[in-house]
């Protein structure tokens, strides 16, 4: 397997690419800005490419959309140690393969780069849900984060993963791994389940 690693910071960057030359199987290829990622793609040839948000010459999310165009269709995963939920977000509607904070762990990380070279989308729901800003009701023992909130309205609304998608702006496959830690912080059984106990523990009024 061949990574493409852009980050400008030399210590992550060569501190990850040192610990997949060590296992058997992966080759590694280093960039430490946008414009040196572009220029290494066509020789590289790699089978993923993780990019860093913030280093020299991205521009956003717009720079994101420039490696998607030119390395298409090897998928780009956008990495991070900053960036909010909302940007995460944003770039999996973008077309990003996936996001992949920098605090995940080395096991983690290429869990989710197997993930996304079989296709899948990587989304981290447990940093995405600690990230988010936390809504609890006293007494009851469960903490929901804002879009799990969203995702209980929906519910109470009857409406399907891909209205609700709709409706926030995400892709349905997002939907659905918040809907997984929805229910299991819930206890929840089955959609019309969450919603009952949403109502019973008091995040929905009515």
């Amino acid at each position: 397997m061949h990574i493409l690693i852009a980050d400008d910071h030399n210590l992550v960057r060569e501190a990850f690419a040192n610990v997949l030359k060590n296992m058997e199987g992966f080759t590694v290829t280093q960039a430490s800005t946008f414009s040196e990622t572009i220029s290494k793609l066509e020789d590289a040839a790699p089978d993923i490419i993780l990019l860093d948000y913030d280093m020299p010459g991205m521009d956003g999310l717009q720079a994101l959309q420039k490696a998607l165009e030119a390395a298409k269709p090897i998928p780009v995963a956008l990495m991070s140690g900053v960036a909010s939920v909302e940007i995460a977000e944003q770039a999996l509607e973008h077309g990003a393969a996936g996001f992949v904070p920098k605090t995940l762990g080395v096991n983690a990380i290429l869990g989710a780069i197997n993930l996304m070279i079989l296709g899948e989308q990587f989304a981290p729901v447990r940093w995405m849900r600690e990230t988010q800003v936390h809504t609890e009701v006293p007494d009851s023992g469960i903490t929901l984060t804002g879009r799990e909130m969203q995702l209980l309205e929906g519910l109470r609304e009857g409406k399907s993963n891909k209205e609700i998608a709709r409706d926030l702006h995400l892709q349905e496959v997002t939907i659905k791994l918040y809907m997984r830690s929805l229910f299991k912080k819930l206890g929840a059984k089955n959609r019309t389940h969450a919603a009952l106990l949403g109502k019973q523990k008091g995040f929905v009024s009515h």
